[in-house]
């Protein structure tokens, strides 16, 4: 699953999008300043430490802008990057070269990010059994690109979307103990009507709720701003079979505590809605210019 989960019509839609959006209305600086035949080269420079991802989403958005224009990749996505690498090129007309730059760098600079924190969750958690996982917590529109950056990251997908798997969380619960359902009863039905092949996952908030869950035949349950301590007897007191996610406040700074508990997936927020972008520029090389 390291491939961009896009269908060429779904990444030239959002490609589409953002050209609208930044470059609807012309270029007027490039446009009133910048000779039409002027062709060059310019290098896609990194200035940061961190992991790459977003190439074939750039690559396309130069292509998008002018067929014409000739794009070298010359780092992959998912490699480690460091200030001063040059990650790829870019040839052609000038003006075309700088209308697209701003919005490829907008997709390399957030996806290289999202890619980056993720790889720092898993080296923190390095030696122990549990996967760094991300959720729906994504940018409405770009979900499958930045859970695609995860990966480069070296973390896992949690659900893509709603019915990618059954997952009972606070709002569930209260509406139906409303209906006097106990948690038992709500597993229970859950696991009865749940379509097949599809895992049925509950969040719980305490150690005898993630018993009742396993009890009940729950395949997943989600330990919910748990304690270390908390998610430790929950580990010794559940079914072997039973899988464990933790989520809900998880940092850098407590992730390898959480992991040091056995759970099988550390699920974070983070990773999606918060990272910071990895620094990269676009550099015009002067020596490359010339007028045809």
């Amino acid at each position: 699953m390291n491939k961009l989960q896009l269908s060429e019509e779904q990444l030239n839609n959002i490609i589409d999008l953002a050209l609208t959006e930044d470059v609807g209305h012309g270029d007027v600086t490039s446009e009133v300043l910048i000779p039409p035949e002027l062709h060059g080269k310019a290098s896609i420079l990194v200035k940061a430490r961190g992991i790459l991802a977003g190439n074939e989403v750039a690559k396309e958005v130069f292509l998008r802008v002018d067929p014409s224009l000739e794009v070298e990749v010359l780092i992959k996505d998912g490699a480690k990057v460091k200030p001063g690498d040059i990650m790829a090129t870019v040839s052609g007309r000038v003006t075309s070269i700088l209308k697209a730059e701003r919005v490829a760098l907008n997709f390399l600079q957030r996806l290289s990010g999202i890619a980056s924190q993720t790889a720092r969750y898993v080296t923190k958690t390095r030696g122990f059994a549990a996967n760094i996982s991300d959720t729906r917590k994504t940018t409405p529109g770009l979900r499958l690109m930045e859970k695609y950056a995860v990966r480069m990251g070296g973390g896992q997908n949690h659900r893509f979307h709603l019915g990618d798997g059954i997952l009972i969380k606070d709002n569930h619960l209260a509406a139906l103990r409303a209906l006097g359902m106990s948690l038992k009863d709500i597993v229970a039905k859950a696991k009865q009507n749940a379509p097949q092949g599809l895992t049925v996952e509950v969040e719980v908030n305490t150690v005898q709720e993630a018993l009742d869950a396993a009890e009940a035949g729950a395949d997943i349950i989600m330990l919910d701003n748990m304690s270390p301590d908390e998610m430790s007897r929950v580990m010794d007191l559940i079914p072997s079979g039973v899988k464990t996610e933790a989520s809900g406040g998880i940092t850098l700074a407590n992730v390898r505590a959480a992991a040091t508990t056995g759970v099988d997936v550390i699920s974070i927020g983070a990773l999606t809605h918060s990272p910071t972008a990895l620094d990269i520029s676009l550099e015009l090389e002067p020596q490359t210019l010339k007028l045809f």
